[in-house]
């Protein structure tokens, strides 16, 4: 028998291999990020709704409020799920290619479309590259060991962040110093996008996925995840119909042992209390970011290209979003008594703002309530996000974050369709924040009404809820070492532009910080 001593020497990689597989890991990292970036630079997006409206287009405000933008909701909703699909079934590369041809769709329409029709499908094609900023988010993890999750997740964030930002910034400067035309900003972006194709074609192909493309089963010493885990049942006796052969498979099919899981999971408050924010704020949340733009609009109808300052706003609302999520890691108190009055605290202040920006004749004081809007939500994002990740499997937390997003969206749909849509009520956009006041502000009441009814409970019983205090007293931040075999799950929240809270959705970020105007 050898020495441990020499056993131990043979398991070391020799020097060579390992300065190659760092080598190979940088750039990786060094590619990716440099991609995340460039996917993001679009500088005429902030302007879309002034370029729809100015003599360029010449649609009017009643065309872009109540048949164009709705179309937006739809379509997301119908092409949400078949894009997740697709994104793990796939392995990821396809669907960064699709998303990439929809951007350049998008902005060919709108440069060259004349009718409503045209920017219908701009709509329905936007909806297909925010459906698979999914990809990205969880293409990036499925190419690096879970030790380095968690710094993945870190540079591919700060990358794509400050693509945004850097986005935004172009197109202000480019319109305000150096007077270009919405229309030479849009052949800006299309040179911009076209180009993000080329990098995308070069990508490597992951071998593995979530889902549809799982590795191989464990070897003995490994720890199984959590599908591998979830019991198959026993083997099915010979001479069973074929009926029960079918119930059999369903039955034990990935999906319905998930589920099955999954209600069992329910049962955890918190989980269930951020799940309905999630659902609840954010549909309310992508309302307000599809019609602001428009409501900017309204409040400084200028034909004066030089004095719209959309590109400025949106660079600040993604600069103090990425600062209060930052600060959210920070945030220490004990969440099973005071979640509902945090949460009741920001969707009041979130329902003011909406009431300032629907009251005031300011177009700076406008501005400011959005920038003041987008931080408060992106401050309670990455808290609902490791609150319903922090006890749950990396399988079972995709499908939670899955499950909220589409639920969400169905919401915002149902909104739109009632409130937006000519076939509805087909309010002005005016109007319509009205009704997004009234919204948050019936949310802050059950929410404070929720506080009110878990301290009563908490004071008959003499004592806090019987939390762990391992689980209860952490802040986000300090749950991240826990999430480092959760964070390829965190899928659908990559969300808001590929941006996600907590490394990967989203959201939109991502569910994830520029979304369509």
């Amino acid at each position: 028998m050898a020495p441990s001593g020499q056993v131990a020497e043979k398991q070391v990689p020799p020097e060579p291999e390992r300065g190659r597989e760092l080598k190979s890991w940088r750039c990786l990292v060094f590619y990716l990020c440099f991609y995340g970036f460039m996917a993001q630079m679009r500088p005429g997006e902030s302007f879309i709704t002034p370029y729809l409206l100015s003599p360029d287009k010449n649609f009017t405000r009643k065309q872009v409020t109540n048949e164009i933008t709705p179309v937006l909701s739809y379509s997301y909703l119908a092409v949400l799920v078949p894009v997740f699909l697709l994104t793990d079934y796939l392995r990821y590369k396809p669907v960064l290619l699709l998303q990439a041809l929809s951007y350049i769709c998008v902005w060919l329409l709108l440069l060259f479309g004349t009718s409503v029709l045209h920017m219908q499908f701009m709509e329905l094609f936007y909806s297909v590259t925010m459906a698979a900023r999914i990809a990205y988010s969880s293409y990036i993890f499925s190419l690096v060991r879970p030790a380095r999750y968690q710094r993945m997740a870190g540079y591919s964030r700060t990358a794509v962040l400050l693509g945004v930002f850097t986005s935004s910034v172009l197109g202000q400067l480019l319109v305000t110093v150096g007077r270009l035309s919405f229309s030479t900003l849009n052949y800006i972006s299309l040179a911009f996008l076209t180009f993000s194709l080329l990098l995308a074609l070069f990508l490597k192909r992951p071998k593995r996925s979530l889902f549809f493309n799982r590795s191989a089963p464990v070897r003995s010493g490994a720890s199984p995840s959590e599908l591998d885990q979830m019991n198959v049942g026993p083997g099915r006796p010979e001479g069973r119909k074929l009926g029960w052969t079918l119930l059999d498979t369903v039955r034990n099919s990935t999906l319905v042992r998930m589920l099955w899981e999954l209600g069992d999971n329910l049962r955890l408050p918190q989980l269930r209390l951020w799940s309905v924010w999630w659902v609840f704020n954010s549909a309310g949340y992508y309302l307000i970011v599809y019609y602001v733009h428009i409501l900017w609009n309204v409040v400084n109808p200028t034909t004066d290209t030089t004095t719209v300052y959309n590109g400025g706003a949106d660079a600040a609302s993604t600069l103090l979003g990425a600062i209060t999520s930052f600060a959210a890691g920070f945030v220490t108190i004990r969440w099973a008594l005071w979640a509902e009055l945090v949460i009741a605290g920001v969707t009041a202040v979130q329902a003011g703002l909406i009431f300032l920006m629907y009251s005031t004749s300011s177009i700076w004081l406008c501005y400011m309530a959005f920038v003041l809007f987008r931080g408060s939500y992106q401050f309670l994002v990455p808290i609902a996000t490791f609150q319903i990740a922090s006890s749950l499997s990396k399988e079972l937390c995709a499908l939670v974050f899955g499950v909220n997003t589409f639920l969400a969206t169905v919401l915002k749909t149902t909104i739109t369709l009632v409130v937006s849509d000519k076939r509805g009520l087909g309010l002005a956009v005016h109007k319509q924040f009205l009704i997004y006041f009234a919204y948050f502000l019936v949310m802050s009441a059950a929410y404070f009404l929720g506080a009110v009814l878990v301290g009563l409970r908490h004071l008959r019983e003499g004592r806090h809820q019987p939390l762990p205090l391992a689980q209860e007293l952490r802040s986000p931040e300090e749950k991240a070492a826990q999430l480092l075999s959760v964070q390829p799950a965190a899928l659908p929240l990559a969300t808001e532009n590929g941006v996600w809270a907590t490394g990967p959705a989203p959201l939109e970020q991502s569910q994830q910080l520029e979304t369509k105007a």
